[in-house]
């Protein structure tokens, strides 16, 4: 059975998608605890939020702990880093078109990057286990 080649341009997509994860668990958790503790002062009676922003402000601060610690374990190359992550960027994905009335801009934004995490965790995934089982990296 040949060896099959390593490609540089896809562990440089997955060590994007895992510092996105982190980036973007990070935007999560400060989100969600802005909106635990601005919970009175939130807009809008008529959103999906009315009622029930501290509900969502946990959800946000969980997904947002859940794709940074998945960001972090990427690094070793660990299939289950990868799903979770796939997950986690799917979930992302449907809370920022959830508050896309609020945020647009954003929102567009980071579905766009959570687009391009799964991409390079679905493609790429097994390049960087690869690399760290040959100790290269």
């Amino acid at each position: 059975m040949s060896e099959r080649e390593i490609s540089r341009g896809a562990i440089g997509w997955i060590s994007f998608a895992a510092i996105m994860l982190i980036v973007s668990g990070g935007f999560s958790i400060l989100q969600g605890l802005g909106w635990l503790i601005n919970a009175n002062r939130f807009p809008g009676t008529d959103s999906v939020f009315s009622g029930n922003v501290k509900t969502w402000g946990w959800v946000q601060l969980i997904l947002g702990v859940v794709l940074l610690l998945s960001g972090l374990a990427l690094f070793s190359g660990n299939v289950l880093a990868r799903s979770v992550g796939v997950i986690a960027a799917l979930v992302s994905m449907l809370s920022s078109f959830s508050s896309l009335e609020f945020r647009p801009v954003w929102g567009i934004c980071v579905i766009a990057i959570d687009i391009a995490i799964i991409w390079a965790l679905t493609a790429h995934g097994r390049d960087i286990q690869e690399d760290e089982r040959r100790g290269s990296m």
